[in-house]
């Protein structure tokens, strides 16, 4: 078996200024209202999507538009061009046009009968329009029956008077001389649109209208969709958060994976492990303090109303029991008494120049008689190799230190048992070292060892006479020494604490460490 490592240490922090004021209140129910996390997310991806699609639609209607517009006029200029061209040979053959040959071209060149065809000749004047009644155009021609051509002066037109609003094309003949110009138009439009163009123009609108409904709908569903798997793990967190609130402390999330919220979950399993612990060992510091205190009450409160009632003698016997479970009690209430002025540094460090081997080696003497009545073998070893052990330190603290180790040693050997304490020094660290044969310590249970009130064999060490607190003073001291204490253990073969000291006096505490 692999023996079990632990390394403890701490910084050092200043406690933070108290402040007057202070509040405090019992959890309240969650009755808040206000949109939820899921809700807000299926509304920003929502509100995105729709920012997108009118960007998009706005950009879209602009260029189109402008682009849709140049290529209608294009295709009425090249009408215009082809007309023109029709008209051209026309003149070179017969030296003029007719009206009815005028209306022929009108209907097989123009594509729609909303555009409007307009001929004028050379003069100015105009030959055709596709704006005149039928009826006007006929008593025109029989007016100028004989003169060859059809007096239109007295006809009106309706072609737009802005030139941007229709397209205009010389008729030139095949030698280059202009006999007139063909001009184009839409029936009620001013940007040249047909009515199929204005079709095609909506149609395409309904359908980018269409798209950008459709497009914040997927967007909507998509929303909600991941929000939902989002808040899921969130909403378990949630809930076993307020189930542990509430008293289970057997409450977890049980979420697994890899992404940061799985990971926050399994985290927060491992915090409600911890806490659940942790509270579950304050209930039974709770039940061993008490019953600590109250044995030693109970026996001096029972010889006391013995005497009382004349059931014993008020002899030196009977009063030596009583002043025994008071020095009992008194040590108790002194091991607590002494964890909590380490844990508040209420008390100073007295620093001294300490030679490390000869003070140790004192502090094993005076035990010497202890650990011979317990019958355990104790010894000392010097393993410096001669290297300097001086270091500064509270002598009375670091006695009080490496004699708990001691305690803690003769607790648990078994009789016949063998402790060594030795003391080795490097560069940078001198090491007390306080090794044992006893029952060792469990491996989960090491990390632990150095709480308060901790013991792995309650009714053992209640039976040896220890409250507990003996590793938890030794660990104050040394941290307020700025070393750690290393442990090494295995089950049934014994235990081995090491405390590292520097040998400069450091503003600055190792950290804590473990390994197994």
């Amino acid at each position: 078996m692999v023996p079990a490592r632990i390394e403890i240490g701490q910084k050092h922090k200043q406690p933070d200024e108290a402040s007057s004021r202070a509040s405090w209140n019992t959890p309240r129910s969650d009755t808040r209202g206000g949109m939820s996390y899921a809700t807000r997310m299926a509304s920003s991806f929502a509100l995105t999507s729709i920012m997108t699609v009118l960007v998009l639609v706005g950009v879209v209607a602009v260029v189109w538009s402008g682009v849709f517009s140049d290529y209608t006029r294009a295709n009425m200029t090249e009408i215009a061009q082809s007309t023109a061209h029709r008209l051209a040979e026309e003149y070179e053959v017969n030296g003029s046009w007719s009206i009815s040959y005028l209306a022929s071209v009108a209907e097989s060149t123009l594509s729609s009968d909303d555009i409007g065809l307009q001929v004028v000749d050379e003069t100015g004047t105009i030959v055709y329009d596709d704006s005149w009644s039928p009826s006007a155009v006929v008593s025109a021609t029989q007016a100028s029956a004989g003169s060859g051509k059809p007096n239109t002066h007295s006809l009106i037109s309706s072609a737009p008077t802005d030139a941007s609003a229709s397209v205009t094309r010389d008729i030139e003949l095949s030698d280059g001389s202009v006999v007139g110009q063909v001009r184009l138009w839409v029936f009620g439009s001013d940007a040249l649109l047909s009515k199929a163009d204005t079709a095609f123009r909506d149609r395409t609108f309904n359908a980018m209208f269409l798209a950008s409904i459709i497009a914040v709908a997927i967007s909507v569903i998509i929303g909600i969709l991941v929000s939902r798997m989002l808040t899921n793990p969130l909403r378990r967190i949630t809930g076993t958060a307020k189930l542990i609130r509430d008293g289970d402390l057997s409450a977890r999330t049980g979420l697994k994976g890899d992404d940061e919220i799985d990971r926050l979950g399994e985290t927060f399993d491992e915090m409600a492990t911890s806490l659940e612990k942790d509270l579950k060992h304050e209930r039974r510091i709770t039940s061993d303090v008490a019953h600590e205190l109250r044995t030693p009450l109970m026996a001096m409160l029972a010889t006391v109303e013995a005497m009382q009632d004349g059931v014993m003698p008020a002899d030196d016997e009977h009063l030596e029991t009583v002043a025994s479970e008071t020095r009992r009690l008194s040590r108790l209430v002194q091991q607590m008494l002494d964890l909590s002025r380490m844990e508040n540094r209420t008390t100073p460090l007295k620093l001294e120049q300490v030679d490390t081997v000869a003070f140790v080696r004192r502090i094993v003497d005076g035990q010497q008689q202890l650990f011979s009545d317990h019958d355990l073998w104790l010894r000392f070893s010097d393993d410096t190799q001669g290297r300097p052990s001086d270091i500064e330190a509270d002598p009375d603290m670091i006695t009080q230190a490496v004699v708990n180790l001691m305690s803690n040693a003769m607790r648990y050997t078994p009789e016949g048992g063998r402790v060594v304490v030795s003391v080795r020094a490097d560069r940078r660290n001198v090491m007390i070292i306080v090794s044992d044969t006893g029952i060792g310590i469990a491996k989960e249970d090491l990390s632990r060892i150095f709480g308060r009130f901790w013991r792995a064999d309650a009714s053992r060490a209640r039976e040896a006479g220890g409250l507990g607190v003996g590793l938890s003073v030794t660990k104050q001291i040394v941290e307020r020494h700025h070393g750690y204490i290393s442990v090494e253990s295995e089950l049934g073969k014994g235990t081995t604490f090491t405390i590292h000291l520097p040998r400069e006096h450091t503003s600055e505490p190792s950290s804590s460490t473990i390994e197994h």
